[in-house]
């Protein structure tokens, strides 16, 4: 295994990897301003609650769909045309919406619309795989997701605010103009030149080697899901009506952990980032559901933060490190395809537990897929000297 100073010598802070990020963060800016809107616009043109969640599963469903073609495209046919093809797309659906007349052609600009996410979150990914070194993977992808814990932070307010001060148009043109921007920012990268083996051509969606830390990702974003969806109910019930600290701090904790974590992996194992992150998740679990005060859930928040920080970057770079160089792309959307699915399917799994269980109980139930994520990991782990993302 490599050393720590060895490591170091292979450069990180490109010119590419630079942009790729930049890219990244004006992509994320766009999508997150629009997700605690484009529920109101729902409602708006006429639709009830029902109609506000199909407005994100639609999303989902399509950016999963299209994620597995995705992946095989980006190995055969190159970057840089699926990462602007996908941007265009999203940028013309963003703009789009303002014209929608009815509820129906809003579900319908917005499954397309998760095809373009789909398309360009995996090529973007990919593309940073490529321009981060191999030794310095885990590190570099922990930067890499910053660009997305930054927006997290800053973008769903920004969105309110446009819509509380403006209008749903507004709101779009500048959600459409960041994306505009990470399309010129895109253009200016140097991409690598996809050479496909002879077998490549053969539809092979998955991407074996990665299917162990897409499903340890998959278990752990199901815990994701009831955050995102419950969160809010949870808290107004407990007498917090504004619980938006909460992903404040969160953010905040991820950005600290994404790349502490991220160089010890490279200079240890993934095993030394992964195994303590899970049980970071799982004791945040239990911590919100016991929450009964502000400061109760944003003790939870940064635990959580520290936990999937650490987590999630280092799964997709041992995906990554455990794949083919010419299956990078197939590697990042199967990676993806699980992320996407742990939360789609959480969703609607946790409000049945809930109307069952009560919102305490079903965060306290969230424990079982995070330990099925531990079981995952531990029981395909290889040898540590293999382990590392420098071999």
């Amino acid at each position: 295994m490599e050393t720590g100073a060895a490591l170091q010598k292979e450069p990180l802070w490109g010119r590419d990897f630079i942009f790729i990020i930049l890219a990244n963060l004006f992509t994320f800016l766009g999508f997150q301003m629009l997700l605690p809107t484009l529920p109101v616009y729902a409602k708006h043109l006429g639709g009830g609650d029902t109609s506000a969640g199909l407005v994100v599963g639609m999303f989902t469903l399509s950016a999963l769909i299209i994620r597995l073609f995705a992946g095989q495209a980006l190995d055969v046919y190159g970057r840089k045309g699926i990462l602007l093809s996908g941007l265009a797309i999203f940028a013309v659906c963003v703009l789009g919406y303002m014209w929608a007349p009815s509820l129906l052609v809003l579900l319908a600009i917005r499954f397309i619309h998760g095809i373009g996410w789909g398309l360009s979150s995996t090529a973007a990914s990919t593309v940073a795989a490529d321009v981060i070194p191999r030794s310095r993977m885990g590190e570099g992808m922990g930067y890499y997701g910053l660009a997305g814990t930054i927006s997290m932070a800053l973008a769903p307010a920004l969105g309110l605010y446009l819509l509380t001060r403006f209008s749903f148009s507004f709101l779009f043109t500048v959600s459409a103009a960041m994306v505009a921007i990470a399309i010129v920012i895109a253009n200016l990268i140097k991409y690598h030149k996809v050479t496909p083996h002879s077998g490549q051509f053969k539809l092979s969606l998955i991407e074996k080697a990665a299917l162990r830390p897409s499903l340890v990702v998959f278990f752990l974003t199901m815990t994701y899901g009831a955050i995102v969806a419950f969160l809010a109910l949870y808290a107004l019930q407990g007498g917090i009506s504004n619980i938006g600290p909460f992903f404040t701090v969160y953010a905040l904790a991820l950005a600290v952990s994404r790349p502490l974590a991220g160089r010890l992996a490279d200079q240890q194992s993934f095993d030394a980032v992964v195994i303590p992150g899970i049980i970071l998740v799982a004791i945040a679990m239990v911590l919100l559901s016991r929450a009964h005060s502000l400061s109760g859930f944003l003790l939870a928040a940064v635990v959580y933060g520290a936990g999937f920080g650490a987590v999630q970057p280092s799964l997709l770079a041992l995906a990554i490190v455990l794949s083919p160089p010419q299956r990078r792309g197939a590697a990042n959307a199967t990676f993806f395809s699980g992320f996407d699915l742990g939360i789609g399917l959480s969703s609607i799994m946790w409000g049945a537990v809930a109307e069952v269980t009560g919102y305490s109980l079903m965060y306290l139930l969230t424990v079982l897929p995070v330990a099925a994520a531990l079981i995952c990991y531990l029981a395909g782990r290889q040898p540590v000297g293999d382990n590392a993302p420098g071999k």
